[in-house]
């Protein structure tokens, strides 16, 4: 039960990250392994929202059930989720 507060409260994260995703006029080059570190430390609730939606995926990806195809649902949307948060690391305002 906790986890999936954790998965849905990371949704909930990457859904307002992505409204503003989307206003960026041009995607950000991504950054290196080093810059996103240092990404993760200046931004540590994205940082654990990433870390609990990795989590996620693997439980999905491990489920003995498909869930009449609510699993695989399940795990686009966190899938997208990871990478609204890997976005909302790189972005900087102009």
């Amino acid at each position: 039960m906790k986890k999936m507060s954790a998965v849905f409260a990371a949704a909930a994260l990457a859904c307002t990250l992505n409204l503003t995703a989307a206003a960026q006029d041009k995607p950000a080059p991504k950054l290196k392994r080093v810059q996103m570190a240092k990404e993760r430390e200046m931004h540590p609730e994205i940082s654990a929202a990433m870390t609990h939606l990795r989590e996620a995926k693997q439980n999905l990806e491990n489920a003995k059930h498909d869930f009449g195809g609510h699993r695989a649902s399940a795990l686009k949307h966190v899938t997208e989720a990871m990478e609204e948060c890997r976005l909302a690391l790189e972005f900087k305002e102009k």
